[in-house]
């Protein structure tokens, strides 16, 4: 690959062809790979791409954290380039660092650019980062899915994040900024055998005698990532013939969904899981494994917000009471991130998940074909202790729910994978 300056800002702003944005984030650490982005990026808006502005989140778990910013600060200045520094102050010492920051810096980003009016930030992931990956989830058994290529785009929290540097080489962005005498930091995690990339790193060095080199696994995560499309389409096809939608929750045939293979199977159960939970991730390894199991045993069983039961001819996937039992929204919002209810201007009241109580009150909820599980985790409207209306158990009172996540909605996100 070549590391002309000229030529990998063209291979980078190919990404965003041939609709390119107005305006356009990027994420940067401090790091080589971010900075380098941040530098080709900005050739690219000298040479007439996208205004740009740059976003660094400082997590405050090192001392150096804010001295890194402040150079990051300081190397946007030089390039002209709008900067902005957020800090995550929510780490209690508990749980899954790395994971919960990750999380954190997303959401910071996307609350920032949805501030911003900006609908697209840029992140750099490399073709090193790629190989790492591939092999870290080898290490865990992956399937099919583990060892695709990282996506070049995804949806976070209203934001689409960008990868396009998916297809270039850490030395190459290394080998543009030390063109322009740019310094970066090298984050002492980097170093620390403790972590798994860390080893990832260490082993890809140790495997090139080999013949296996970060360019090699690229190529298979790609190739991986055309069989897991190929999968999800053929699940598509079998939805689309064994699926239907009532009431928000989704019935699935029971003779097709027996008859599928296994690999069907799982994405259409982990596509409906997340279309009805509003879940960032898909179920995956043993959790999936267990809920396929307990189908074929004929056992109701509850994974990722969800409750899905069985019955001779048919499976039903539903919320979760317990998921949703504390959710509280103004009757002017989405409730659950998938209901809207429409009715009287009523002061004080809000959307709350209709519950036991509430479904005793429902007398008509027998006329409407679903089930008590499914009522008491549907939406209804409330003032205080006294219900307004609870449409889909029958009790509309000049309220109607819609739902938000429609029927082509379900059908499409098997395609965005």
């Amino acid at each position: 690959m070549t590391t002309d300056p000229d030529a990998l800002r063209d291979r980078i702003a190919g990404h965003f062809l041939p609709n390119a944005p107005e305006r356009l984030a990027v994420a940067v650490s401090g790091g080589s790979d971010s900075l380098g982005l941040l530098v080709v990026l900005n050739d690219w808006r000298l040479a007439g791409g996208p205004a740009l502005q740059a976003v660094t989140v400082d997590h405050q778990l090192r001392p150096e954290a804010a001295q890194e910013a402040a150079k990051v600060a300081a190397d946007c200045e030089r390039l002209g380039v709008p900067h902005d520094i957020l800090t995550w102050t929510d780490w209690d010492g508990r749980g899954n660092l790395q994971d919960q920051a990750r999380r954190a810096r997303y959401g910071l980003m996307a609350q920032w650019a949805r501030r911003q009016g900006i609908a697209c930030i840029a992140i750099a992931h490399t073709a090193d980062d790629q190989a790492e990956t591939f092999l870290m989830r080898l290490a865990r058994g992956a399937g099919v899915d583990g060892l695709s290529a990282m996506s070049e785009r995804f949806e976070s929290h209203g934001v689409t994040f960008c990868r396009p540097a998916l297809a270039v080489f850490r030395h190459e962005l290394r080998a543009v900024l030390e063109g322009r005498g740019m310094t970066w930091v090298e984050d002492p995690s980097n170093e620390d055998p403790r972590y798994e990339r860390v080893k990832a790193r260490a082993a890809l060095r140790e495997l090139a005698p080999l013949g296996i080199t970060a360019a090699g696994l690229l190529a298979v995560a790609r190739r991986m990532s055309d069989v897991r499309q190929t999968l999800y389409l053929y699940a598509l096809e079998a939805a689309r013939q064994h699926v239907r939608i009532q009431s928000g929750d989704l019935i699935v045939d029971r003779p097709g969904f027996d008859g599928l293979p296994r690999e069907t199977a799982r994405r259409i159960l982990q596509t409906s899981l997340k279309w009805i939970s509003g879940a960032e991730y898909v179920p995956r390894g043993r959790a999936l494994d267990d809920l396929l199991e307990a189908i074929a045993e004929g056992r109701d069983m509850t994974l990722q917000g969800c409750l899905v039961t069985l019955r001779k001819d048919h499976l039903r996937i539903t919320r979760e009471w317990k998921a949703v039992a504390s959710e509280r929204c103004k009757v002017t919002d989405v409730w659950d991130g998938r209901w809207r209810l429409e009715g009287p201007d009523i002061a004080g009241a809000e959307l709350r998940a209709l519950g036991k109580n509430g479904l005793l009150q429902c007398v008509g909820r027998r006329e409407t074909g679903l089930p008590a599980a499914s009522l008491i985790a549907g939406p209804s409207a409330w003032r205080g202790d006294e219900l307004l209306a609870a449409p889909l158990a029958g009790l509309e009172n000049g309220w109607r729910a819609i739902l938000i996540r429609d029927e082509e909605a379900y059908f499409t996100s098997f395609l965005s994978h």
